[in-house]
């Protein structure tokens, strides 16, 4: 599908600010987005649901939850910001579409421990203690879908890497949105959409480039870099990505190696698109098709787990 119209403005615009002389470093770098955080103000929680907010020994996550017609699904939800910035209310709104979407699923949003003050794994280490925190509360792992965008994405996929290392069960399933898999920066498209990406383009001072998370640590660690994992044996992914992004072949590249490993992959490159376009919600036709696409995948997982379920009960039925 070629881009739309408002799609390309709202491109154009981004590629306006962050090319500024004034704020444009700060958004590409992502001190804006730091800062940002600390000037939002208070999340207005929907009247259909409530949100609590959970303390852990390192972090706090927030648990969104549907007043009614509870569903008996979870979403785990990653944020982005380069593992430098928190959360910031965008995630809250993600986590009621998510709701909505999912059939009136719980969210669980983690706000984890960010660079430079905590390098890795230090983000990784709370993700883990959030989805064991998730089976702990009787949420088994076939009901929980883990969701991120940016580095969030890629947190995802190295949670999943981690857990089918340590013999754990996995997730039902994965979505990342641009996620960034490769701290190495070495993907084709960082070179070929240097001129096009309006977020991360035309310079070498920005985020993607920011060592702070990586401390001395090598970046080709699968957990740090999840491009670099085995992906056998791993849950149905659904991989959204911007043509546009310097990070497509983050995307590509994963998709690849998941499906040559056998897994089932939806890889979406959304044409004209950059980085977590998924940001506007249903303000733009992309980013509404995207959350449609999520909306089916969610429901595919549901339909994966029913045929599961079926074919279990059949065995059952011929042993006896």
């Amino acid at each position: 599908m070629a881009e739309s119209i408002r799609g390309k403005v709202i491109r154009d615009l981004i590629a306006r600010f962050s090319n500024d002389l004034l704020i444009g470093k700060k958004i590409k770098s992502g001190e804006l987005r730091k800062r940002a955080v600390d000037l939002e103000p208070e999340w207005k929680c929907p009247e259909q649901f409530t949100n609590t907010m959970i303390l852990m020994e390192n972090f706090t996550m927030e648990l969104l939850e549907p007043v009614e017609n509870v569903g008996s699904r979870v979403v785990l939800q990653l944020h982005g910001g380069g593992y430098i910035a928190t959360m910031k209310n965008a995630y809250r709104s993600f986590a009621a579409l998510y709701s909505e979407l999912g059939g009136n699923c719980r969210v669980l949003t983690i706000d984890y421990r960010v660079a430079p003050e905590h390098p890795y794994p230090a983000a990784l280490e709370d993700t883990i203690a959030a989805y064991h925190w998730l089976l702990e509360q009787g949420y088994p792992a076939e009901k929980i879908v883990v969701a991120g965008d940016s580095a969030g994405g890629g947190l995802a996929l190295a949670l999943c890497l981690w857990l089918k290392n340590h013999k754990e069960p996995l997730p039902s399933g994965v979505i990342a949105m641009s996620p960034w898999t490769d701290l190495t920066i070495s993907g084709e498209s960082v070179e070929t959409n240097f001129e096009k990406d309006p977020l991360f383009g035309k310079t070498r001072d920005s985020m993607l480039y920011n060592k702070d998370y990586l401390g001395e640590n090598d970046p080709t660690n699968e957990y740090i870099s999840p491009l670099f994992g085995d992906y056998e044996g791993f849950p149905p992914l659904l991989i959204q990505v911007g043509s546009y992004e310097m990070l497509l072949s983050d995307s590509t590249r994963v998709a690849k190696k998941a499906k040559e490993a056998g897994g089932k992959v939806k890889l979406s490159i959304y044409e004209g698109m950059f980085h977590v376009f998924q940001m506007a919600m249903l303000l733009m036709p992309e980013s509404k098709k995207a959350w449609a696409e999520i909306k089916r995948f969610l429901h595919y997982l549901d339909a994966e787990e029913k045929e599961e379920n079926e074919m279990q009960n059949i065995s059952k039925e011929e042993k006896a």
